[in-house]
């Protein structure tokens, strides 16, 4: 049997205590295989215009103070990570998170994925969706999906 090579590990964070969970175990396996490890976070912004006085949509949603508020949160986590393990790099993009997250791992050659999970069920689910369930499904690479200690299972 073959021993596996990690050189490369995303961490898809969305600054929740889900996601610190997760980045633990991402930077202990960075340490284990010795692997780059790159955080990113996506900026979702829905399409959900304001309208003006003369019935035009207004496109003013502040995105840019989103973004650099993600930015800034980055920039704390990459402080507090590389406290740990000097070998993290993070970014920031736009757009769906588990399409910019797959591509994201394309671009960067990821030999792994780690994601927390939220663990909604039923309704909460179907509306919202699983950004870990779609990344599992459509990685190029294998996923770790890691759940929370605390979260209790909702029955749907």
């Amino acid at each position: 049997m073959e021993d596996i090579s990690v050189s490369t590990i995303v961490c898809a964070v969305d600054f929740s205590e889900y996601a610190e969970h997760a980045l633990r175990y991402a930077v202990y396996l960075a340490r284990v295989f010795k692997a780059d490890l790159k955080l990113l976070h996506v900026v979702e912004i829905p399409f959900l215009p304001s309208y003006s006085l003369a019935g035009v949509p207004d496109l003013s949603l502040p995105v840019d103070e989103i973004e650099e508020g993600a930015r800034q949160n980055m920039q704390a986590l990459l402080e507090r990570t590389r406290a740990d393990y000097e070998r993290a790099e993070g970014e920031v993009r736009t757009g769906t998170a588990f399409l910019e997250i797959i591509n994201y791992a394309r671009e960067t050659d990821a030999d792994l994925i780690v994601v927390g999970t939220h663990g909604r069920t039923g309704l909460r689910h179907m509306i919202i969706g699983s950004v870990a369930e779609k990344v599992v499904r459509k990685a190029p690479c294998p996923v770790l999906s890691v759940k929370h200690p605390d979260h209790k299972f909702e029955m749907p």
